[in-house]
Order: C-alpha cells, then sequence, then structure tokens
C-alpha cells in the first residue's frame, strides 16, 4: 500500500472519531525514521488540543487500525496536538489561516544578508503558490514547491 493510500485510509478511519472527540483532524503523517516507521495523527480543537484529548484519540483509533490493518509493517502510534506553531501543508490550513502570521522557510534569502525564515501574513492561497506581506510591507507571490515550509506564527506570549 503506498504511502499516500495509507495516509487517505487512516484519514477517513479518524475524521469521525475526531468528531465525535470535540478535536479536529488536522493532519496524519506516516513517516520512516531510521528503521521505525511512525504514524502520527495530529489533532486540534480551539484553544488547542491536550494530552487528554490526545489519549482519547489514541484509545479510539488504535483498534480501528488493527481492525482495517492499513499498514503492512510495524509502526509507532502517536498521537500530537497540532501545537501553536504547526505546518500548513493542506488546503484548508491555508485556507483557515488567510490574514494571520506565518513563518516561511526560504532557500535562499530575499535580500543579501536577509531572512531565510521571515514572519509574514498570509494574504491568498491559490493551490500552488501563496500570496505573503513580507516585514517590509511588500506583497509576494511565493510557489509551494520552491519553500522549505509555511508554518503558523503565534508570537511566544513569554
Amino acid at each position: 500500500m503506498s504511502k499516500n493510500t495509507i495516509i487517505q485510509t487512516v484519514w477517513q478511519l479518524a475524521e469521525p472519531i475526531a468528531a465525535e472527540l470535540g478535536v479536529s483532524l488536522w493532519d496524519v503523517r506516516f513517516e520512516k525514521e531510521g528503521a521505525s516507521y511512525f504514524l502520527r495523527i495530529l489533532i486540534d480543537r480551539e484553544g488547542g488540543a491536550d494530552i487528554n484529548d490526545c489519549e482519547a484519540m489514541s484509545r479510539r483509533i488504535d483498534p480501528l487500525l488493527d481492525e482495517a490493518d492499513p499498514i503492512p509493517q510495524s509502526y509507532y502510534l502517536e498521537v500530537w496536538s497540532a501545537g501553536m506553531n504547526r505546518d500548513l501543508v493542506r488546503d484548508f490550513h491555508f485556507t483557515q489561516n488567510i490574514g494571520k502570521k506565518v513563518m516561511v522557510g526560504l532557500f535562499e534569502a530575499w535580500e543579501s544578508g536577509g531572512e531565510k525564515e521571515p514572519v509574514c501574513i498570509l494574504k491568498e492561497y491559490r493551490g500552488k503558490t501563496i500570496v505573503v506581506t513580507d516585514p517590509a510591507g511588500t506583497d509576494r507571490e511565493l510557489e509551494l514547491s520552491g519553500l522549505r515550509f509555511v508554518r503558523l506564527w503565534e508570537d511566544m506570549p513569554f
């Protein structure tokens, strides 16, 4: 089974459980690190998901994963809160966060000596590109494939 098929299958299993628990499904990731595989389910709720939300999701999804058996190899199941400064990767991540601060991971700084991770305002999402307003107030259209990451940016409260 392909990685995308695994993610899609797990998403379909996890989404109704998340809704029942009053959380939203933020992302599903199937990743290999060293010799181990990890199935990571990221959840969110207004005000942020906590450890109890993660535990409840884990307990509910685990038997469904055992029954459906969408992953042929052994893996570790991890359920995480999406966190404050989360990566934007799916269409709804971008559309829900128009007008908010994002950190943009550039491969090369825009100006000589400039930052490679500027905090900008997400102005538009166009599928394969985004428009951000950079710290100088200039609108820039960026291809997502040419970025290291786009991350929601919440100022730290301390």
